[in-house]
């Protein structure tokens, strides 16, 4: 028999996959588990698939992988998808497909499978990377084509003994980045997500009535250091997720344009990516150029919008990230924020690359700044402006300056 290679997370359409790829379509099912950091017991999901009828069943230890790859880089690219997305979800697609794809090539298989629907994102970034790492691979996506709904989906299972995972009123995917919630009352655009939907985050009327501070240290544009401490990566996603959510900040609450144009309702934790974010782009105003920043704020907003449309492949992302990588140099230092009940706010920031002149920007004595200067450069930054109202004033149709 043919061999396909499912990305497996245990849920309910892709514990239905193992059993319906088998019979409807004649092949053996291989189902790849790739941990980025979802928090689940994977050995039982292991387990789980072997029991339902995959011939196979891989765990694939990818969290330290994702942070340092995936994670550094969208911290160096300030990736917030429209200004409120840190890409979490979007992050992690890429390297699932690409485990996916190493298992599929080590293990001989001819296909590769996800159990997306036809009406989210994760459809078009799972198959444009496993179209641009081995195109010789048939994909399979059988919850968009098959077109059973979740009724159709517990009644198949129920029938073959497929055990069906408790039903939750949301839909829930997550990693060490970030946790999007959706459904239920979620989708009704005025209504307030209840408090059962957060794992991350306290609610901010509960959270410590004392301030906490928080130093981040950041080398080369990512961080490296938490309170003085020096920690890899992953442990320090980790504890600053601990740290900041048990303070209330995290919570996000937007409208996003999916990749297919369906606009929708959005709920995400994410108190690291908060958090670090912040405290980059701080950093950055301390040791950038103004043409660095203004230059780099219009790539941040491409960078971010090609991840979330599934386009970590495409060589213009690499083209982008070269630039990050030689602006982040000097993005060295450390920023303080203070965390109170559902608040965040940079208080601090030193950096020995810092552009900030003391003695150019004071108002006491002292000052380096020659303010007779100021009127020369008035004169001529405003030129172009004071001769188009002179004209418009003289000869316009009005015979008034411009206002």
């Amino acid at each position: 028999m043919k061999k396909c290679v499912l990305a497996y997370s245990g849920g309910l359409d892709t514990s239905v996959l193992i059993k319906w790829i088998s019979e409807k379509l004649g092949y053996e099912v291989i189902t790849a588990i790739v941990d980025v950091g979802q928090g689940e017991d994977l050995n039982h999901l292991v387990s789980k698939a072997l029991k339902i009828g995959a011939i196979k069943s891989l765990c694939v230890d990818a969290k330290k992988e994702f942070v340092e790859h995936y994670v550094f880089r969208a911290i160096k690219a300030n990736a917030m998808y429209q200004g409120s997305y840190p890409l979490s979800t979007a992050l992690a697609r890429p390297l699932i497909a690409e485990k996916v794809v190493n298992v599929a090539l080590a293990e001989g298989a001819s296909a590769v499978a996800h159990g997306c629907t036809g009406k989210g994102n994760d459809q078009v970034r799972f198959e444009t990377s496993f179209k641009s790492l081995a195109p010789q691979l048939e994909i399979l996506a059988p919850v968009r084509e098959w077109g059973m709904m979740r009724d159709d989906e517990i009644e198949y299972a129920a029938a073959r003994n497929i055990p069906i995972p408790p039903k939750s009123r949301f839909s829930i995917d997550q990693n060490i980045w970030g946790r999007s919630i959706e459904g239920a009352e979620l989708e009704d655009t005025m209504a307030e997500p209840p408090e059962e939907a957060f794992e991350w985050t306290v609610a901010p009327e509960r959270a410590p009535d004392s301030p906490a501070y928080v130093e981040l240290e950041f080398e080369g544009g990512i961080p490296v250091r938490m309170n003085g401490k020096e920690m890899a990566g992953l442990e320090l996603v980790g504890e600053l997720n601990r740290l900041v959510g048990s303070h209330g900040v995290g919570r996000i609450d937007h409208i996003e344009d999916r990749i297919v144009g369906i606009r929708s309702r959005e709920i995400y934790e994410a108190p690291a990516a908060v958090a670090l974010m912040s405290a980059h782009m701080d950093l950055e105003k301390t040791v950038l150029t103004k043409a660095e920043l203004e230059a780099k704020s219009l790539l941040e907003s491409y960078w971010s919008r090609l991840v979330y449309c599934g386009l970590w492949m495409d060589p213009c992302r690499q083209a982008i990230d070269a630039f990050f990588d030689r602006i982040q140099e000097r993005v060295e230092g450390k920023v303080r924020i203070k965390l109170y009940k559902g608040s965040m706010r940079i208080v601090g920031r030193q950096s020995k690359w810092s552009l900030y002149d003391k003695s150019l920007a004071m108002y006491e004595k002292g000052s380096t700044f020659d303010q007779s200067l100021s009127k020369g450069f008035i004169d001529l930054f405003s030129l172009s402006t004071v001769t188009a109202n002179r004209v418009m004033a003289t000869v316009g149709k009005k015979g008034k300056p411009l206002n």
